[in-house]
């Protein structure tokens, strides 16, 4: 696919998403009306340490493959305020503090639009998957290394929510609840279970939610554990998949989604 993010005649408007994590930076373009990739996923490791200048030359490289020269969209693994990062739990510390969409901007030569990861798989998941056609109080929440969430209210981004870093119970929910924690204790999903279920009781009490939107690498196998939740909540797992980010952060960087 070429690089524009305006159509070819009667062609499907494109976009341009990278989704950057602490183990790779991947990237593709985007149908902006269906959420399918008009091109393959590209994949680079993120570099090691995951410094500004060497992360900002890994996005100009993927651009480059992949041929864009437009406007695009990151999904970062931090906190992130008009810009600037300001909680980084997965990359380099000496992220904290810098305005990462002028250091992106300035490197690529294109305007480039930063948002939370976990916010913009929820922005995918709400467009094109499991949340579409939803209003009310929607959580999305990605069980992984830790716990990403993306609350949304009838339809609209409240951005940066970090749910996963709640206290429940005398500890930070993710140290307990999250996919790696499963994995670092042995549990079996029959195990696992309860605690994900005492998450979602403490998240219902506070945000009274009309559904759950579960997400991350444990959703894969959300017919092991899914239907042992007992909760009030409706509950569903996620369906955009790996793809999630790369989609939302499109959508946003083409400024079919506005974030604020």
């Amino acid at each position: 696919m070429g690089g524009s993010s305006s159509p070819e005649l009667n062609g499907p408007r494109a976009g341009f998403g990278i989704d950057i994590g602490g183990s790779g930076m991947k990237a593709a373009v985007v149908d902006l009306d269906t959420g399918a990739l008009l091109s393959d996923r590209r994949r680079i490791p993120t570099p090691r340490p995951a410094t500004p200048p060497a992360m900002a030359g890994v996005l100009c490289e993927l651009l480059g493959h992949l041929g864009w020269d437009d406007a695009l969209g990151a999904a970062f693994p931090a906190i992130v305020q008009h810009g600037v990062v300001k909680l980084a739990a997965n990359i380099d510390a000496s992220w904290i503090g810098v305005d990462a969409r002028r250091l992106f901007t300035e490197a690529s030569g294109h305007e480039v639009a930063l948002l939370n990861d976990a916010d913009a798989a929820g922005i995918a998941e709400m467009r094109f998957g499991a949340g579409r056609g939803r209003g009310g109080v929607v959580v999305m929440l990605t069980f992984g290394t830790g716990i990403g969430s993306g609350l949304f209210v009838d339809g609209v981004l409240v951005p940066n929510t970090e749910l996963g870093h709640l206290e429940l119970d005398g500890r930070e929910a993710e140290s307990r609840a999250s996919a790696a924690a499963r994995e670092r204790e042995r549990l079996g999903w029959a195990e696992w279970a309860p605690r994900v279920e005492r998450y979602l009781q403490h998240l219902e009490m506070l945000f009274s939610p009309d559904l759950f939107i579960i997400g991350g690498g444990a959703s894969k196998n959300a017919s092991a554990w899914l239907p042992d939740i007992g909760v009030d909540t409706e509950i569903v797992p996620a369906q955009m998949a790996n793809n999630a980010g790369i989609v939302g952060a499109a959508l946003v960087g083409s400024g079919a989604v506005p974030i604020g």
